[in-house]
């Protein structure tokens, strides 16, 4: 089985969507359901690194339990616009696609879990796989309210 190739990797895409979720908190402060819920589910990808760390000891990783290294940079323009309504819709977008992969990370270590019949692994994606499908559901949310106006003003 090569879980600690999908652990390691599950590890580093959850670690990626929190940095990215704090960055875009951190851009869009005057947008405070943006900030606040990018918050709060950066939270939640925390949770998910602190607890995919005891699952990659078993197979030989070394996984921080926490956000490591430094915030993600973010590309700040989109078709040449500086305009906060475009920065917000292509940090929606970033965002989405982020999760997105984060969800398909999950959905294989879930499938490998269950080819292995590995119960603690399968249990490990069943608690922490839907809350990466409800950050996925805010991006899309969010995504399609922010699109509108910066795209045909």
């Amino acid at each position: 089985m090569k879980f600690e190739l999908l652990i390691d990797e599950l590890h580093r895409s959850e670690d990626e969507l929190a940095r990215a979720l704090l960055a875009m908190a951190d851009r869009h402060r005057a947008d405070h359901e943006t900030y606040h819920v990018a918050r709060d589910l950066a939270a939640w990808s925390a949770g998910h690194l602190r607890e995919l760390a005891p699952a990659g000891k078993e197979f030989g990783l070394d996984l921080a339990s926490g956000l490591s290294g430094e915030p993600v940079s973010l590309v700040r323009e989109w078709l040449g616009h500086r305009e906060p309504s475009v920065l917000l819709l292509a940090d929606f977008r970033y965002l989405y696609r982020l999760t997105a992969g984060v969800s398909a990370d999950w959905e294989l270590l879930a499938q490998a879990a269950q080819g292995a019949r590995r119960a603690d692994l399968l249990a490990l994606t069943q608690h922490c796989h839907p809350q990466t499908l409800r950050q996925l559901r805010w991006a899309n949310a969010r995504l399609k309210d922010s699109a509108t106006q910066p795209l045909v003003s």
